[in-house]
């Protein structure tokens, strides 16, 4: 009972730290980035012959217009060939095609053979069921049998990987990569059920992943 505050206080202070990391490194990414347009154009006003000090709202407004710009060319970029060309580039470096599959798995709304599953499989002990993440559909070495990823909790940067049978895999359909991430992050202080606003239901009302290919290869 005595550590029961110093454990809540803890527990929150996690959800905290990794609810606002993602917000956190976007804006770090853009205030660098914009830091470094902000410098290109203090350098373009002294070659001109004007004094940056001088002139702050001008600086300030032109620095933010070639941002803006830089990031609009840079969409630009990614719906044309030339980044594919570059991204070839980069594939030659070591690590960087691993890299780019591992900041993929972040994005919950991929579709198809990379879609990320949340699902359950039979559990450590004699009875129960774990929930866990199927980052792909891909058959694994071994026929019939799928990769599923168990992370741990609070911090979900680590895990356990196993090859199951597909059906001895249910898919909780209406659950995202975040869903799970915010379970993990509750320590089971919120059901799963809590988590994606739904009643509790027997497992033989989830698809195993067996009909689930079976009707998405269809569709």
């Amino acid at each position: 009972m005595n550590n029961t505050p110093l454990k809540h206080f803890t527990h929150t202070v996690l959800q905290g730290l990794f609810g606002l990391l993602p917000i956190t490194i976007f804006v770090v990414l853009i205030l660098w980035m914009y830091g470094k347009v902000d410098l290109f154009v203090g350098w373009m006003f002294k070659t001109v012959g004007f004094t940056p000090e001088h002139h702050k709202f001008l600086w300030f407004l032109l620095a933010l217009g070639i941002f803006v710009l830089l990031l609009y060319f840079m969409g630009l970029l990614i719906k044309t060939r030339l980044i594919g060309y570059f991204e070839k580039l980069l594939t030659k470096l070591p690590g960087y095609k691993t890299i780019k599959d591992l900041i993929n798995i972040f994005n919950s709304s991929k579709e198809g053979e990379n879609r990320v599953l949340v699902v359950v499989i039979k559990g450590f002990a004699n009875e129960g069921y774990n929930i866990g993440l199927m980052y792909s559909q891909k058959e694994s070495i071994i026929k019939d049998h799928y990769t599923v990823t168990l992370s741990m909790s609070p911090i979900p940067n680590g895990g356990y990987m196993f090859e199951v049978h597909k059906d001895n895999i249910y898919v909780i359909e209406e659950a995202t990569f975040d869903d799970n991430l915010q379970y993990l992050l509750s320590m089971g202080v919120k059901s799963f059920a809590e988590v994606v606003k739904s009643e509790p239901k027997p497992l033989d009302t989830l698809p195993s992943l067996s009909s689930w290919l079976t009707t998405h290869k269809a569709s």
